[in-house]
């Protein structure tokens, strides 16, 4: 009988120690193949696939939602062993779940109610049940051990259809439309809360962006660019570039073009702060922001200088691929040297995006609307995009965050010296 093969968490970083089993693919018992995906191993960084050691019935000892180190075994798979296809393991289905059921079971009608001989009511609520000809035993209580409260009472008051009142001839000096129209006496319907564990990104997104305020002084500056010049060369190569590269022309690889020329000629925003010291970087690592469902990331496009606008194109396009499929890795998030954010997918005009530390510089792109402008005394009207580029002041002036946001500007509105490199 072959021996049963551990699952054991594997390494996904250099600097990762620990990480949460966020979802397990197969179910408890049931048969998987060598190399099928058993597991999401969510990190501070990222979400990682985590592959069958071998071929057999798979055995769960770690619930979804835990923490586990690298290198612990968090089950195995036994070759020679009979599949159950039992529910995955999860701390929903633990012994306090069990235990949660067979709970409700035994409560009357799975509600847990009572009469009122059984929860004495207080007076505040007798004296409610007496105005309003209101039935105790028809309350469902939701105070301590099932007692009815008072805002168990006035809801019941609210969603009661009333008794017909008795017809009264209205006296002169009482006209129908005078009298005011009862106010609710409180909310009817559901109100409830639920609550669940923030995941290991989202807990290190948190942890980042309140470290970033408090140790970067950030100022943010504005500026806005034509996007005339830029729409019209898309409008007239778009399918010539398509069929020539086999990828879309967007606007991203304008921007990235034109954000490697501004770092070039204002390499502080290029730059980060290492205790005394203030490291430029000779490399262009651009990081794009990526929203997912399970938080914002930033995989980064790597000697972005070096790369055709096709390059950084297929580049994007493969890391939405990624961020969709949930396989973006830790080698995909690090490093980067800038990062821009594209708030306008969203239909953000305008906002203040916050620093991707260590970085000193993010660039805030935004929707793009017709707005009247005044060009050569002439007011017309043009595509216009608000852009806006957060920075640390410890490492970049004024002076250069103005003029580095003017480069940008020049470079979008005149694409063809993007193209031409000069």
């Amino acid at each position: 009988m072959a021996a049963a093969l551990p699952i054991t968490v594997p390494s996904v970083g250099e600097s990762i120690s620990e990480g949460i089993v966020s979802k397990w693919l197969k179910a408890n018992g049931s048969s998987v193949k060598e190399g099928e995906p058993l597991l999401e191993l969510e990190t501070d960084k990222a979400t990682n696939i985590i592959p069958s050691p071998g071929s057999g019935v798979l055995k769960i000892s770690a619930a979804e939602g835990d923490t586990v180190a690298i290198g612990a075994t968090i089950g195995t798979i036994d070759p020679s062993g009979t599949p159950t296809a039992a529910a995955p393991v999860s701390r929903a289905n633990g012994p306090s779940a069990s235990a949660s059921a067979s709970t409700a079971a035994e409560k009357p009608n799975g509600s847990g109610t009572a009469t009122s001989g059984d929860r004495p009511a207080s007076p505040a609520v007798r004296r409610i049940a007496a105005e309003e000809h209101l039935d105790l035993d028809r309350v469902t209580g939701t105070g301590p051990g099932g007692r009815i409260t008072k805002e168990d009472a006035l809801a019941a008051v609210a969603t009661a259809a009333p008794p017909a009142p008795p017809r009264v001839a209205p006296t002169q000096a009482e006209a129908p439309s005078a009298r005011p129209a009862a106010a609710p006496l409180a909310p009817s319907g559901s109100r409830t809360e639920t609550r669940h564990r923030m995941s290991g990104l989202r807990q290190k997104i948190a942890h980042r962006l309140v470290e970033v305020q408090q140790t970067a002084a950030i100022l943010t500056t504005f500026n806005e660019v034509d996007m005339s010049r830029v729409m019209d060369l898309r409008a007239k190569y778009k399918d010539g570039f398509q069929k020539a590269h086999g990828i879309g022309l967007g606007f991203m690889s304008f921007f990235v073009k034109a954000t490697v020329e501004a770092l070039k000629a204002f390499p502080a925003v290029n730059g980060r702060i290492e205790g005394n010291e203030i490291v430029h970087h000779n490399y262009y690592d651009i990081g794009v922001a990526v929203s997912t469902e399970k938080g914002l990331m930033v995989p980064v496009i790597r000697d972005a200088d070096r790369l055709s606008f096709a390059g950084i194109e297929k580049a994007i396009a493969a890391f939405a691929v990624k961020a969709r499929e949930g396989t973006i890795s830790v080698d995909d998030l690090r490093g980067g040297t800038f990062t821009i954010t594209n708030g306008g997918v969203f239909g953000s005009m305008m906002s203040t995006p916050i620093l991707n530390p260590p970085q000193s510089g993010i660039l805030g792109m935004h929707a793009i609307k017709k707005r009247p402008v005044v060009i050569d005394d002439q007011i017309v009207v043009r595509p216009m995009m608000y852009l806006a580029l957060s920075y640390d002041h410890r490492i970049v002036d004024g002076r250069e965050s103005v003029s580095f946001l003017v480069k940008i500007r020049d470079g979008i509105e005149n694409p063809e010296r993007l193209m031409l490199e000069v």
